[in-house]
C-alpha cells in the first residue's frame, strides 16, 4: 500500500532527454540528474505534456500532491503559448496556472529564448515570480517525489535517445536493488 502525501506538497523531477543532445559527455550529465534525483524513474512519455496528465493521475489516486515545485531539465522552457489545451509547447505553462503555489525551475546551459516573448503581458504576470532559470539545480531545491523522463523523439538524434534510454533503464534496475 502506497502512503498518501495529501498533507506534503510534492516536487517533481521533469527530464527531457533534448537537453542532453548538446553535452559533450550526455550520459554522465544525465546520471548526474538521476542520481542527485535518487529515484526510479516513474514514467516515460514521447510527448511532453504527457506528463501533465499523468501527474494529475498520480495526484488523483494520492501517489503525490499538488506540486510545489517542478524542476524542468529541458532544452526548451514549454511555455511557448495560452492555448486552452496542453501540448508540448506549453504544457509548464498548464502546470503553472493549475497550482498556483508551483514554482518551476528551467535547467538549460544556452536558453534559446524566454517564455516573457511567446506569453501575453497577463499572462507572463502570473507566472514570472515562480519560474527561474539556470544552468544548475538551485541549492535549496527539494529532491523529488517524482521522476519523469520526456524521450522527444523529433529533438534529439536517435541513437543518442537509444543510448540514453539504455542508461535509464540500467539506473532503475539499480534503483530497485537499492531499494526495499
Amino acid at each position: 500500500m502506497v502512503k498518501s502525501k495529501r498533507n506534503k506538497l510534492s516536487s517533481l523531477l521533469d527530464i527531457d532527454l533534448d537537453y542532453f543532445a548538446i553535452h559533450s559527455d550526455p550520459i554522465n550529465k544525465f546520471d548526474q540528474y538521476l542520481k542527485w534525483g535518487n529515484k526510479s524513474i516513474k514514467f516515460l512519455v514521447e510527448e511532453h505534456h504527457h506528463n501533465l496528465r499523468n501527474w494529475n493521475k498520480f495526484i488523483k489516486r494520492g501517489f503525490i500532491s499538488i506540486p510545489s515545485h517542478i524542476l524542468h531539465i529541458d532544452e526548451h522552457h514549454d511555455m511557448m503559448d495560452e492555448k486552452k489545451t496542453p501540448n508540448i509547447a506549453n504544457f509548464i505553462f498548464h502546470a503553472m496556472t493549475k497550482w498556483p503555489k508551483c514554482r518551476v525551475h528551467w535547467v538549460v546551459d544556452q536558453p534559446i529564448d524566454s517564455p516573457e516573448m511567446w506569453l501575453s503581458e497577463d499572462a507572463w504576470s502570473v507566472v514570472s515570480k515562480r519560474f527561474s532559470i539556470g544552468h544548475d539545480i538551485p541549492k535549496k531545491w527539494p529532491k523529488p517525489d517524482m521522476v519523469s523522463v520526456c524521450t522527444s523523439p523529433e529533438f534529439i538524434g536517435e541513437r543518442l535517445r537509444i543510448k540514453l534510454l539504455a542508461h535509464l533503464e540500467v539506473f532503475n534496475e539499480n534503483m530497485l536493488r537499492i531499494k526495499p
